[in-house]
């Protein structure tokens, strides 16, 4: 069964640190673009990183560069994100998805999807 399983999330305080786990299960995750997506309440799910299946090519949204890092480890199967100077409106749950071959992260674009992991920044 092919399976993303994100994790790592948690209730940090503003300013702190989180990285994120993406693993996956029943595929190599090497021949695919790897994107990491974040759903806050009541808005829709955006793009915040995105990291080609090299490692080669990564993106970044705005609000987030240099503050958070994409990175993959194709020998263990895992993508990673390690997240800094997290801020409150970087809440929400964070979902990695996988895209076979193609560069480029978009929401309808990705073949597979986790179920998500809960990050709260908070006071």
């Amino acid at each position: 069964q092919l399976q993303l399983v994100e994790s790592g999330g948690g209730l940090v305080q503003p300013g702190g640190s989180l990285r994120l786990s993406c693993a996956a299960s029943g595929f190599r995750l090497e021949y695919y673009t790897i994107g990491w997506f974040r759903q806050a309440p009541g808005k829709e799910r955006e793009g915040v990183s995105c990291i080609s299946s090299s490692s080669y090519s990564t993106n970044y949204t705005d609000s987030v560069k240099g503050r958070f890092t994409i990175s993959r480890d194709n020998a263990k199967n895992t993508v990673y994100l390690q997240m800094n100077s997290l801020k409150p409106e970087d809440t929400g749950v964070y979902y990695c998805a996988a895209r076979y071959r193609m560069y480029g992260c978009h929401v309808g674009d990705m073949n597979y999807w986790g179920k998500g992991t809960l990050v709260t920044v908070s006071s």
